[in-house]
């Protein structure tokens, strides 16, 4: 069986009859999109992903909205690192606000990922991503003055003449950070700063992981 698909079948075990359940984006969550149909659970899903919610909707699952819920019993989602103090970077997406909108609202949330996205602790390897307010783009750069970074891009699009637009009309800013230990404090300390709505990077909303490898499943909490 492919490993994301073991994965997805694990995290399925967490799910229980009618409950609302966050899903996020990802390859991981799609199968488990097609497994929760098949397992014929009556649940409510909430996603900040496009493509989840067009996948959901494919195989008719009752998707609702964000805003709809008052509280999420369980809400699943993949990242780009862990670390093994269940700090993550979720760079890739851009939707990292709405997904952490999800995660507050949700009584557990759960990672689902490979061996090879677990590290000891964080590396930034991947840029942390803040979400900006388009009018505070220069303010946002000329706060980050004050750190260790490499550098920092404007996320463009490929698809068109510009800068990625985020789904609350904010643009993205990848940051290259020098490595640090202090994940919560620069956590704090980015979303912060005049013009941030959100930072891609995730300390303290992550309650497990379940982390695949070809030996098994290795819950870690």
């Amino acid at each position: 069986m492919d490993l994301k698909r073991k994965i997805a079948k694990r995290a399925l075990d967490e799910i229980e009859e009618d409950t609302i359940v966050g899903l996020g984006g990802g390859s991981t969550i799609k199968h488990l999109v097609y497994l929760l149909k098949d397992s014929g659970r009556s649940v409510k899903v909430v996603t900040p992903s496009w493509e989840t919610k067009q996948h959901c909707k494919e195989v008719g699952l009752d998707v609702v909205s964000i805003e709809d819920v008052s509280s999420i019993d369980i809400a699943f989602d993949g990242c780009d690192q862990v670390d093994e103090s269940l700090c993550a970077l979720k760079s890739g997406g851009g939707i990292h606000t709405a997904e952490k909108i999800v995660a507050r609202l949700a009584n557990e949330y759960v990672l689902l990922v490979d061996e090879s996205k677990l590290v000891s602790t964080l590396t930034y390897d991947h840029p942390i991503v803040l979400e900006v307010l388009p009018q505070a783009m220069e303010v946002v750069r000329r706060q980050l003055e004050t750190y260790q970074i490499n550098y920092s891009e404007i996320r463009k699009s490929e698809k068109k003449d510009g800068a990625v637009v985020t789904e609350f009309s904010n643009h993205l800013l990848d940051v290259y950070m020098e490595p640090r230990t202090d994940h919560l404090t620069l956590e704090t300390e980015l979303t912060a700063l005049t013009g941030v709505v959100e930072v891609s990077l995730f300390t303290s909303v992550i309650t497990k992981a379940f982390v695949g490898s070809e030996g098994g499943i290795r819950e870690l909490t």
